[in-house]
């Protein structure tokens, strides 16, 4: 296995921990994750190929689906619903 592949799936179980966390102390472990994250699908796509890389990035989008529609809806200057 490659080190780009061990550093992706180290990156995936970290996510998955930071998720069990109570919401408040998630933000600053999750934008370091979401910091991470294209460099990790860069290095793998890099490395492995535009298969592998596609399939970080589906994985990535998956995970982060929720911070990421928030984050486009406030660079297009809508206004952010709030999902409790």
């Amino acid at each position: 296995m490659s080190l780009a592949l061990i550093f992706g799936c180290l990156w995936a179980l970290a996510a998955t921990v930071v998720a069990m966390l109570p919401m408040r102390q998630q933000y600053a472990p999750g934008i370091a994750l979401l910091a991470a994250a294209p460099l990790l699908i860069t290095l793998i796509w890099w490395d492995l190929g535009w298969v592998w890389g596609g399939l970080a990035l589906a994985g990535v989008l998956s995970m982060f689906r929720r911070p990421l529609a928030y984050l486009w809806r406030r660079l297009r200057g809508g206004a952010p619903e709030r999902i409790e």
